[in-house]
């Protein structure tokens, strides 16, 4: 049996939500989890991961919450 990493959890689910933010564009935290079809707390985490790769920006609008881009071309 595979022990669970840190980069089998976050890391792979990162990368999922990279190209959807490529594809996409600027996108809610809704339209990410849509998008990607994780769950959301694994949505947050894998942007808690590019955050930290500093790959990202999150901005604060009005009625949708966050809105996150990706900041750096894949």
């Amino acid at each position: 049996m595979t022990e669970a990493t840190v980069e089998s959890i976050f890391g792979i689910k990162a990368g999922i939500v990279w190209e959807a933010l490529n594809q996409n564009g600027p996108s809610s935290i809704d339209n990410i989890v849509k998008a990607t079809s994780l769950r959301r707390e694994l949505v947050y985490g894998a942007l808690g991961w590019l955050g930290r790769e500093n790959k990202i920006a999150v901005e604060r609008r009005g009625s949708i919450g966050l809105l996150v881009e990706s900041i750096i071309s894949p």
